[in-house]
């Protein structure tokens, strides 16, 4: 398994835990496609997971290229997984539907945090946009996954929250892992939480509905994910 990330190196948004650089992104390379499939099939692998930064200076947040990618690795490698990280395309059912057509096996896209701090971590998004594309993810008849990180402020009954909001939504694969500070201008760790939390919450999401729950201090949005293929 290998994680791919496209559209670039260069972020239109700025949430605070993230270390990509954010700025104006420079064009898309209209062979990325298939130097991804091309890079996926020398490797040989068996599953592939597809994430990009946000894009929102583009039409449709990237979602066409998205596609183009997914179907250029299905060609290359037919017998792959192929799992999509993606951004939240400012809410727009048009763009989830592009990807949607493509037919990856798995169409992941994070919470990040509680709702609560998303003023201060996650500025440029909206929660609730966020659980309903999960929800249209669902209800289009693919496997959906989300994640978020612990350390950054929240409260375990804000994590819980979030949790009934997924299994309310139909998530059917969620990562929890610990916040880990890239560099000093990024905020601090609020908590470390000891493996025994991450359990209990796993304990919790599964007696939710929630059927695959990943949590450990070290799991991050594409951790293991051939797993749950």
């Amino acid at each position: 398994m290998a994680t791919f990330l496209i559209l670039g190196d260069s972020c239109t948004r700025a949430c605070a835990f993230c270390n990509i650089g954010h700025g104006r992104p420079a064009p898309i390379d209209p062979d990325e496609p298939q130097k991804v499939a091309e890079a996926a099939k020398r490797l040989d692998l068996k599953h592939v997971v597809v994430t990009s930064v946000t894009r929102d200076d583009l039409y449709d947040g990237g979602a066409t290229h998205f596609a183009d990618v997914t179907r250029s690795i299905r060609q290359a490698l037919p017998s792959a997984g192929v799992e999509l990280l993606i951004p939240d395309f400012q809410g727009s059912e048009r763009a989830l539907k592009t990807v949607m057509d493509a037919g990856p096996d798995i169409i992941n896209h994070n919470v990040e945090t509680v709702p609560e701090l998303y003023g201060r971590i996650r500025p440029q998004a909206d929660y609730k946009q966020s659980l309903e594309l999960i929800r249209r993810v669902y209800e289009a008849g693919f496997r959906s996954k989300s994640g978020l990180m612990l350390g950054l402020g929240e409260t375990e009954a804000q994590v819980l929250r979030v949790l009934d909001d997924l299994a309310g939504a139909r998530c059917g694969i969620v990562t929890i892992g610990q916040y880990m500070r890239p560099s000093k201008k990024h905020p601090q760790v609020s908590r470390y939480v000891e493996p025994k939390g991450f359990d209990a919450l796993a304990e919790y999401g599964r007696d939710k509905g929630i059927a695959f729950m990943h949590c450990a201090p070290l799991v991050r949005s594409s951790y293991d994910a051939a797993r749950f293929a």
